[in-house]
């Protein structure tokens, strides 16, 4: 389809087009979410309005700060989970080694760049606003600044010095926090890039209109002033808003082709139907910019989260609307404790009418005299409506805990019997359990959706205009958030305990003592982990020591085991020396006998003969066997002694 052919779009101009689309927007953000919006601003600042009233008798104004701790918890434990260990990202180091050094230049860059443009502090009003509407809304500004720093300059030939300033030209990129009803956004989109486009209405001072003027950024044609709309205020509870204002709608996203062309003096190539453009319009019709998408990556200079996701739409869902209800009741409940309380503290005065004095004004204060035709026992009788019940306390303590459990903050009081009933470790940690998922699921989309697009999109374009610093590169960032305050704590508490169950000569205590230390958020955390890692690393000579200890040891229990050895060998040897003495001792006796025998023969006879040649024989077995013990005994005494002189040079030298 072409539109230059369309006979109802032949006349319409660029900002026509936009006002257009912006205007479907409003009217569909005003339909929908502008009261809920408005009420949860309310709820969260506490700020009474006749429109919040529960029942038509109401006349106590209070509003619990239920709603308000909830969203300060919850923002907190975000921030510190993104923000509690200074770096709040980094770069993943998956590149060349010659790549590296631009990787720690580059995170170096981007840390104190962002550090300079207050990006922290915009961060955390983007939380706020998720925590109260549901989304978060932020656009990425850049802005030509000038770098002073004082300095010195030699003057006349050196002989004196000049005392200045050096003034340097760079770009910086801020990140600028937009409200719900100043943006708008295409009403079937789930998300900034798919959608048509978006656009970000809002009243900027008029100074800053005619600067960007002066410097060529906008076109120079006569703006004016723009009427007040409360709409668009950023704070719709004052009642005098500022003056001197321009109301600019800056647009990004897709527009005609053909309508870009005619609008803007700047050569492109599209050969598509709708062009990627940045469109500024200043009250409502006078176009100030028009110019096709001029970053490198093409990508819009907006980035959005939900705090909670709702399924097909971009408002998310937040902490004031999880809390909503159970706010409502429990002011409901305080304010008509509060009505119940001036019934029946407050005097009050039942009178005949007929029996006063015409004229008399009824009013009951300390003093007054009331005047009586009659008896004053008759004519007036003081009363109350009784006492207020007591179960209002306990209702009001369970409409508490009732927004405590829709939006998973933890107040003062703690988790005591959520779960359970009971104030046991088993029934904390199951509730500390679900509120740190809870936690840990926004802060995950958080990251995704926010965070790191925005720090990959100023780095992007630190690295398209301002190429001399940064360096030029397809680099992958991710977030070095980690706990928040509560799963810290949580996590801590666990490690304590695991570090009581065992000694502190194990390998893992100096382990878990240095992620405790890690976990806690003291001043000079970074000290006592270096001080920690520096006493578990070995050292030299104590190495040396602790080796020649050991080998000591070694040669001591060798020295040992060989004079043990040598003690079994010699009582073996006793064993079988009292052996071959038991089984010799018969045949001793034996030949004994013989011999007695043999003396007292006194003829030598055949018989004789024989009988003198079997006890020799039996004397010649005898010596044998004892030399054989003999000699067994000689080989273990060489054994012994070698063993017994190691044992007493370890011991000399011990000593």
């Amino acid at each position: 389809m072409n539109l230059e052919n369309e006979p109802l779009m032949i006349e319409e101009s660029i900002e026509n087009w936009v006002m257009d689309k912006c205007d479907d927007w409003a009217n569909h953000y005003d339909q929908n979410y502008r009261n809920q919006h408005e009420e949860y601003y309310r709820l969260w600042r506490g700020i009474w309005s006749a429109e919040d009233k529960t029942r038509n008798s109401e006349r106590s104004r209070i509003i619990t700060p239920a709603l308000q701790q909830a969203v300060e918890s919850n923002v907190a434990e975000i921030e510190e989970a993104t923000f509690g260990r200074g770096k709040w990202f980094d770069i993943s180091d998956d590149y060349a080694d010659k790549e590296r050094g631009d990787i720690q230049v580059l995170r170096e860059l981007l840390h104190c760049d962002f550090e300079k443009a207050k990006i922290r502090k915009s961060i955390s009003e983007c939380l706020v606003n998720a925590a109260v509407y549901g989304t978060g809304m932020a656009e990425i500004v850049l802005e030509t600044i000038k770098d002073v720093a004082p300095a010195t300059q030699p003057v006349m030939d050196g002989a004196m010095t000049a005392v200045g300033v050096n003034v340097k030209e760079r770009t910086q990129v801020k990140l600028k926090p937009v409200m719900p009803q100043n943006f708008l956004i295409d009403p079937v989109a789930t998300s900034v890039e798919e959608a048509l486009g978006v656009a970000i209405d809002e009243f900027v001072p008029l100074h800053s209109v005619e600067l960007l003027q002066e410097q060529g950024v906008y076109k120079n044609v006569e703006i004016g002033i723009a009427p007040s709309d409360i709409d668009l205020e950023p704070d719709a509870e004052l009642s005098v808003y500022p003056e001197n204002k321009v109301r600019l709608t800056r647009y990004y996203g897709l527009v005609p082709t053909y309508l870009l062309r005619e609008a803007t003096d700047d050569e492109f190539e599209s050969d598509s139907q709708y062009t990627e453009a940045v469109v500024v319009i200043a009250n409502g019709g006078i176009l100030l910019k028009a110019k096709a998408n001029p970053y490198m990556m093409q990508d819009r200079p907006v980035v959005a989260f939900s705090w909670d996701i709702v399924p097909s739409r971009f408002w998310g869902r937040g902490v004031c609307e999880k809390g909503y209800n159970s706010q409502k009741a429990l002011d409901a409940e305080i304010r008509a404790r509060i009505d119940a309380l001036a019934l029946t503290v407050h005097p009050m005065m039942a009178m005949d009418a007929t029996r006063i004095p015409r004229g008399t004004k009824p009013e009951i204060r300390a003093g007054k005299i009331l005047l009586t035709n009659g008896d004053p026992k008759e004519v007036l009788n003081p009363f109350n409506f009784g006492q207020v019940n007591q179960i209002t306390f306990n209702q009001a303590a369970a409409l508490q805990q009732m927004v405590q459990q829709s939006t998973g903050a933890v107040d003062s009081s703690g988790v005591t019997g959520s779960v359970n009933g009971e104030a046991t470790a088993a029934g904390i940690s199951m509730s500390l359990g679900a509120i740190i998922k809870r936690h840990k699921r926004t802060l995950i989309n958080f990251q995704d959706n926010f965070l790191l697009p925005f720090v990959t999109k100023a780095a992007h374009r630190y690295m398209q205009f301002a190429p001399d610093e940064y360096p030029v590169s397809d680099y992958k960032f991710n977030a070095s958030s980690t706990l928040g305050i509560i799963a810290r704590e949580y996590e801590v508490t666990q490690l304590v305990q695991l570090l009581q169950t065992m000694k502190q000569d194990n390998p893992v205590y100096n382990i878990l003592i240095q992620s405790i230390v890690d976990n806690m958020n003291l001043s000079n955390r970074e000290e006592l982990v270096a001080a920690i890692e520096k006493a578990n690393q070995p050292n030299p000579q104590a190495q040396q020591e602790a080796q020649a200890r050991l080998q000591s040891e070694i040669q001591f229990q060798a020295a040992q085991t060989a004079s043990l050895n040598a003690q079994a060998m010699e009582a073996q040897a006793r064993a079988q020396k009292y052996a071959v003495e038991t089984e010799l001792a018969p045949q001793e006796l034996e030949v004994d006998k013989l011999r007695v025998a043999t003396v007292n023969i006194k003829d030598g006879s055949q018989d004789d003969k024989e009988f003198e040649k079997r006890v020799r024989i039996a004397d010649l077995m005898l010596k044998e066997k004892k030399l054989e013990l003999d000699r067994e005994k000689s080989q273990a005494k060489p054994q012994e002694s070698e063993a017994e002189k190691a044992f007493l040079a370890r011991m000399t030298n011990a000593q």
